[in-house]
């Protein structure tokens, strides 16, 4: 298993580089200049020149670049040119929020995911499985933002159960935390939870049509004994490539999740950022999300090779 993490290494610290150098080139190339929104209105030539220089924007761009690696090497990004405050402490400050809405998302899509597959993938009857097939087809083409009024209007406006928006303290107040928790993470989740019905439904009917299990049905073994310690198991492997490729759509879908909910987490930080043309804080946060994700890539790697042995040994 160190031999197959060592060979995995290489590979995800180069885009980590790759992705570092066309973050910090996209945003470059982006209409505006932080230096004309600092000096207000109708500013001087003068006036930008001096903040330009004062920011460090006159420099050549692999100056930029190479400055700006060597503050994440060290573990200080810098600061933010307009929202104000250490880089460090805004991504702190939020960052719970956002692990918080991301893992209450990934507890639905794990309970939501395999119950909509395994049925999906047993139901006998065509109504059953036509109205399965309906939700998993609408909760993965519809948008998120249209899911999330859709929730509010249901749930905070008709019926009054959750509240619209907002954010409450897990820590500080479970039951209120939880209440304000549900509609983002639900609305959160609802995509990832189809493609994951989808790809464990057709696993699991792949598995049933198997030759092995055709003889532990002649053998009398129960049909439930079968589905779980038989056709289950057959099926995850794929399945768990699918769920490191989610999770990282969890992080980017939150973007528009904080935004419509209004929760004060990563999302909504990196939308004042880029509204306000704040370089740093912008490309700071981009990183963390591609570094976040490449982490769930290599673990859905290694758990893959421990569930099926020909990995780790090709």
């Amino acid at each position: 298993m160190s031999g197959y993490l060592l060979r995995r290494l290489p590979s995800a610290l180069l885009v980590l580089v790759l992705a570092s150098f066309a973050i910090f080139a996209i945003l470059r190339l982006i209409p505006g200049d932080p230096a004309t929104t600092l000096a207000g209105s109708d500013p001087s030539p003068e006036t930008v020149a001096a903040i330009r220089a004062d920011l460090g924007l006159d420099r050549p761009f692999p100056a930029q670049y190479f400055s700006w690696i060597g503050d994440l090497l060290t573990g200080d990004p810098g600061r933010s040119y307009l929202i104000g405050g250490r880089i460090t402490d805004l991504i702190g400050a939020r960052f719970g929020n956002t692990l918080a809405l991301a893992l209450g998302a990934l507890v639905l899509m794990l309970v939501l995911g395999p119950i909509l597959g395994v049925l999906g993938a047993t139901a006998r009857g065509r109504v059953p499985r036509a109205l399965l097939s309906a939700v998993d087809s609408v909760s993965l083409t519809v948008p998120v933002f249209v899911t999330g009024v859709l929730l509010v209007l249901l749930f905070a406006v008709t019926w009054r159960l959750l509240p619209p928006g907002g954010h409450e303290s897990i820590v500080a107040d479970p039951v209120i935390g939880l209440q304000y928790l549900v509609l983002p993470a639900l609305c959160l989740a609802l995509p990832g939870s189809a493609v994951l019905a989808r790809y464990l439904g057709d696993g699991v009917r792949q598995a049933l049509g198997e030759d092995y299990v055709r003889t532990a049905r002649s053998l009398g073994v129960s049909p439930r004994r079968i589905l779980w310690r038989h056709a289950l198991p057959n099926a995850l492997p794929p399945v768990l490539t699918v769920l490191g490729m989610q999770v990282g759509a969890l992080l980017g879908g939150a973007v528009v999740v904080e935004a419509l909910f209004a929760w004060p987490g990563l999302g909504q930080l990196a939308e004042q950022g880029v509204a306000r043309r704040d370089y740093p804080v912008v490309q700071t946060l981009l990183l963390l999300l591609v570094g976040v994700y490449v982490l769930v890539q290599l673990l859905t790697d290694i758990a893959y090779a421990l569930l099926d042995p020909r990995v780790r040994l090709g």
